[in-house]
């Protein structure tokens, strides 16, 4: 990086120790950076571009950035720029879509600078050499804890470094975890990156805790607050409901390692996916039980998250859509309802979870020996949130604060900010600290004592809208149920009255129950799931008459969901920032963001967030004169405390294990992911030494080649095929996927995508083009290599695949005869995996010509069609408007070319549907996007 004499210094915003020393790392060799969450390693990353950016000449691209991230080093690249008042910067350019021509893109390439592509699109691009690798100063891997060997990224760095000895590569991550999964994944992660040499940064570091400790640390206020009664019930019925599913699991002879199948585990992030993960390669073979109990386990995991999120009202709604969900429809007499609804604790869970929100009246005339009677009227009990108060108490504390104390000056400002988990978390304290002076009920009018802040306006308002609600879904629910019971009675019809119910008694047999009839009213119907007592609609009339709006209600504004902005100048203003309440919800690096923006003196955390407190230490600790007070609120004895001091326990086990494996990681020779060089051993790569059959040792003077659809990069396959030595040529093929001789065509399908071709009829045409131009077409079934490779409607037993008739039309396996049938020419390939796919091609171009890349782009552009047209629309919408009543594969195009989206389809009348599709077609479209939930 040399300059002209009297070129100004580039200037960095890295003030702590350990930033500048891994700075310093960074400019000297090419490593892996593993930093501890909340430690700033965007910033990091920023100076690292902007010091390269400021010498002018380079050409660096950016792998693993998504939209946010490239917004922030965008904007900060600018702001760099211009206070080292460097020249030659360039900024940030961003190629993130297939929009950009192909010229655009070479001619940005050209002037160099900073990019930030898509993997996809750099991929083809790097295999075409629109970009030459050679031209690369560098690469910068972001999040590469996600890269894998089979990884679109694995592949992009693979390429680079055989092409490229000279650039340097830097990757980066701060999420340990994944690097500790497996048999010396620090190691395997290196050689799929290509690099030598790990760079650890734990908040334990010595650098790191020196840097956020040694200076004016940040004011820490700690508030344990403690739940409510009916909250800690319901939290223990769900644990209990969790610990019995874990146990189910585990008596499920899976075979597979239990020793992490543990409560505490339960507790992580993505403990579901972990289990999903593992019963992935036996998902066949597991039964239908055990499927249902791993969904049943992400279900109770929300119910948790909603217990100490959600208000009473809210998780009372969430509560009642889940036993929808779960129910079977009135009358059926399913037994596949999930497991934890036969507990008691299910019970508990939806009683107390009831009785937050409203209980049972006692009239004059009932006494206390009658209690067990339901009261003929309703009362609402609208438990409040315990951290609503606190919060109050928090903000009123600040109020004195500065009034009494008013600090000197410094340069944050007096806004306070509030940190949640989620957007709905934010609109709830807003809505409550908006209203929290607002008291409906005027019964302590005369008393002149403050009232204390209550969410009372609120909840009232909540309950209302949930009554209101409620009478819809029931209605909406009996629409939906009856429709699934018409479609299982056909199910049922077709195979006759008696099979359906093998094994059990016709549904209109009283079953005989053990002590006598009156417990059966009392207890489960016959198909066993839990049934909650319906409210009477007297006890409901009565309880909208207790929270009817009153006076005070009535002079609170509305929500205002669309403000049309007229006359800004008369009513709109810029708020003073010692004044601003700014709620805001976690969002990774981008606190650190907001932390720089906003410059709070009161930072209250909602929530807890280890991340999210060291961005505070590293705020506090670069700002010397920013004085910072932060309150952090958590509920004691909850899961909410546990997953946090499990999410630091786990961070602190994964770096100290990394640091074990790093002392004792052998050197990892990564060859710079080249192919040999030597003449003679490049000739020896290229002989086919199979000679079986009288064959003759032959000898070819090109490597082999194969033409793949630059659609097909988002698949693992062309990374495997260049591993195997193999020229990859990327081209926007009309027919086939893979062309791997001038005679052998392949198109290639995942399971999933198999299914959805044999739904939409195109898997039918592209088998039809194939025959059209290829001596030997092949239709490629790849099964993904984690899991089963097997069908899984062959191997599913459960009672939904048993009431499936032989000859119905969704089969899969008959619509595969039926292909073969209707194409006797076209080969079926079974695949495993990737892997063997890669075998498979290296075996089909045995002895074979190479395919000629422009014929195979040219094959089917003779029928007048454009390759683009079907590519500048995505699949998906065309997916939904295929199943829409009265569209077909004719009309569809056109609405495709007159319409803009689907909302736009569904918003036009029937006039114009007329126009565009006909009269019978345009009416049944707009019958279906008009028909209303709540018919019967």
């Amino acid at each position: 990086m040399t300059g002209e004499h009297g070129k100004p210094p580039v200037k960095l915003s890295l003030p702590l120790e350990y930033q500048q020393d891994l700075f310093n790392e960074l400019r000297s060799e090419d490593q892996l950076v593993l930093l501890a969450r909340g430690l700033g390693l965007l910033r990091i990353v920023i100076n690292l571009l902007h010091s390269f950016d400021a010498a002018g000449n380079n050409l660096i691209v950016i792998v693993g950035a998504d939209e946010r991230e490239n917004g922030w080093i965008g904007e900060a690249l600018a702001e760099h720029a211009v206070v080292s008042k460097s020249s030659m910067a360039r900024g940030l350019s961003q190629v993130n879509t297939d929009a950009m021509s192909v010229g655009t893109r070479e001619k940005m390439y050209s002037q160099g600078g900073i990019f930030s592509i898509t993997s996809r699109i750099l991929v083809v691009d790097l295999l075409s050499k629109l970009l030459d690798p050679e031209s690369v100063t560098g690469l910068v891997v972001l999040h590469s804890e996600r890269i894998i060997a089979t990884s679109i990224e694995a592949f992009i760095i693979r390429i680079y470094r055989q092409m490229n000895k000279r650039g340097f590569l830097k990757a980066f991550s701060d999420n340990p975890e994944p690097f500790t999964t497996g048999f010396a994944p620090l190691a395997s992660m290196m050689r799929n990156l290509f690099l030598r040499k790990p760079s650890l940064w734990p908040r334990f570091h010595v650098t790191v805790a020196k840097s956020l400790e040694g200076r004016k640390k940040a004011e820490v206020i700690e508030l344990e607050v403690p739940m409510t009664d009916g909250m800690k019930d319901i939290q223990n019925a769900v644990l209990e409901c969790v610990e019995v599913s874990i146990g189910e699991l585990r008596k499920a002879d899976t075979g597979l390692e239990l020793d992490d199948w543990t409560l505490d585990s339960a507790l992580h992030r993505s403990f579901d996916v972990i289990i999903r993960r593992q019963l992935d390669p036996i998902w066949h073979r597991v039964s239908f039980r055990t499927r249902q109990i791993v969904n049943d386990l992400t279900v109770l995991r929300s119910i948790l998250h909603a217990l100490l999120t959600y208000d009473a009202v809210s998780f009372n709604k969430y509560l009642d859509t889940i036993l929808a969900a779960h129910q079977p429809p009135p009358g059926s007499t399913r037994q596949n309802q999930s497991p934890w609804l036969f507990l008691d604790a299910a019970n508990t869970i939806f009683e107390t979870a009831k009785r937050r929100v409203y209980s049972g009246k006692p009239t004059e005339g009932e006494t206390t020996a009658s209690s067990n009677v339901l009261p003929d009227s309703l009362r609402p009990t609208l438990e409040e949130q315990p951290k609503w108060s606190l919060l109050a108490e928090i903000l009123e504390e600040i109020e004195q604060d500065n009034y009494l104390n008013p600090l000197p000056r410094d340069d944050s400002n007096g806004t306070i900010l509030i940190m949640c988990s989620d957007q709905g978390t934010c609109r709830q304290l807003r809505e409550y600290l908006q209203n929290m002076r607002v008291h409906p009920v005027e019964e302590f009018q005369e008393h002149n004592e403050e009232r204390k802040p209550s969410a009372m306006f609120m909840m009232r308002r909540k309950l209302r809208n949930y009554l209101d609600w409620k009478k819809d879904f029931a209605r909406v629910s009996a629409s939906l149920f009856a429709e699934n019971q018409k479609v299982l009675d056909g199910f049922t019809d077709q195979r006759g009255n008696t099979n359906g119910y093998r094994g059990k008694g016709p549904p209109n047999k009283r079953r005989r129950i053990r002590g006598g009839a009156a417990s059966a009213g009392a207890g489960r119907p016959i198909n066993g799931s839990l049934q909650l007592a319906e409210d009477k609609e007297s006890q409901v009339a009565s309880l909208m008459a207790d929270i009817q709006p009153t006076v005070a209600d009535a002079m609170q504004k509305d929500e205002v969901a669309v403000d049309s902005l007229d006359d800004m100048e008369n009513y709109f203003e810029l708020y003073d920032m010692n004044d601003l309440l700014v709620i805001h919800p976690y969002d990774g690096d981008m606190d650190e963001h907001v932390l720089e923006e906003v410059r709070p003196r009161y930072v209250i955390m909602y929530e807890p967030d280890a991340a999210f407190i060291r961005r505070v230490e590293v705020y506090r600790s670069s700002h010397e004169d920013r004085n910072v007070r932060v309150y952090f609120m958590y509920y004691g004895g909850s899961v909410e405390e546990q997953r946090y001091l499990s999410a630091v326990r786990k961070e602190k086990d994964a770096f100290t294990r990394l640091i074990k494996e790093k002392g004792n990681m052998a050197l990892t020779l990564t060859l710079d992911g080249a192919a040999p060089t030597d003449p003679q051993e490049q000739f020896l790569r290229t002989v086919n030494t199979r000679i079986a059959g009288g064959g003759r040792l032959a000898a070819t003077a090109e490597p082999p080649r194969v033409v793949v659809d630059v659609r097909e990069f988002r698949s693992s396959l062309p990374s495997l095929l260049h591993g195997r030595s193999m020229v990859v040529v990327p081209c926007m093929l009309t027919v086939g996927d893979y062309v791997l001789t001038p005679t052998i065509c392949i198109e290639r399908k995942s399971v999933r995508d198999l299914i959805s071709s044999f739904k939409n009829g195109r898997l039918f045409n592209q088998a039809e083009t194939m025959l059209q131009h290829y001596k030997h077409p092949m239709l490629l079934i790849e099964f993904d290599q984690n899991k089963s490779f097997t069908l899984d409607p062959f191997a599913d037993h459960s009672f939904e695949k048993s009431i499936k008739s032989a000859d119905d039309s969704r089969d899969l396996q008959s619509k595969i005869v039926l292909l073969t049938i209707a194409f006797p020419r076209l080969k079926i390939i079974w695949s495993s995996s990737p892997y063997q796919t890669a075998e498979i091609f290296a075996e089909l171009k045995n002895k074979q010509e190479e395919p000629d890349p422009v014929k195979a782009v040219q094959i089917g552009l003779g029928m007048g069609e454009d390759p683009y047209e079907q590519q500048s629309f995505n699949t998906t919408p065309q997916d939904m408007l295929r199943a829409v009543p009265g569209v077909t594969g004719k009309n569809m195009m056109r609405l495709i070319l007159e319409v803009g989206d689907l909302k736009e389809v569904s918003n036009l009348g029937e006039d114009q549907l007329d126009e565009m599709v006909g009269k019978e077609a345009g009416r049944q479209v707009y019958r279906f996007f008009n028909r209303s939930v709540f018919d019967e």
